[in-house]
């Protein structure tokens, strides 16, 4: 496996910085209901305003009836790969609070909890892979996914697998060394 350890201006817990999202995932792994359940568990216990609590999951395993029909609205690329993970989570929001009005921060809300039950399943030796091409109409339909629920993206879950199986260019993507932008170009105001 190609070492993707983040390279950083400051020491970063190791779980974080070892912590990436990689496209080749092994096509026999099934998640234990431990697993699943840890993962799960940690984005229910991330923050969210108000405790509001907006974040839905539906969770779609390899072996689901659902799958197939799943991977077809995953946008591009994503076909080729995503459907030999353990799992798609597709992460929903209730828009609005139990008096009817609209949650502004639903979503950012949501983001927290996916960040929250991706570095859990770091933690447990699994990894997760956040997409954001995806028809969401077209799953909001396979899943009959209740009127008051917004799908906003989807993930995929399992054990990482050797890059050779990919095909290019997502090959080369996956053991291309990690970058982000340096901390100059993001904090714009009050610069360590």
């Amino acid at each position: 496996m190609t070492n993707k350890t983040a390279v950083t201006s400051a020491p970063i817990l190791p779980l974080l910085a070892d912590r990436w999202s990689p496209r080749s995932y092994d096509k026999s792994y099934q998640l234990t209901a431990t697993e699943l359940t840890s993962i799960l568990e940690a984005g229910r216990w991330a923050p969210s305003a108000n405790n509001a609590q907006p974040t839905r999951y539906f969770v779609v395993a390899r072996e689901d009836k659902l799958h197939a029909g799943i991977v077809a609205t995953l946008g591009g690329w994503n076909q080729a790969w995503a459907g030999d993970a353990s799992a798609i989570i597709l992460v929903g929001v209730a828009a609005t609070n139990p008096d009817g009005n609209v949650n502004p921060w639903a979503t950012y809300d949501a983001g927290q909890a996916v960040a929250h039950l991706s570095v859990q399943a770091h933690a447990l030796g699994l990894h997760v892979h956040q997409m954001a091409g995806l028809d969401i109409a077209k799953a909001a339909e396979v899943l009959d996914v209740p009127g008051d629920i917004q799908l906003i993206v989807s993930a995929v879950v399992g054990k990482i697998a050797p890059a050779d199986a990919l095909p290019e260019p997502l090959h080369e993507r996956e053991i291309a060394p990690r970058v982000r932008k340096e901390l100059d170009e993001i904090v714009v105001y009050g610069r360590p």
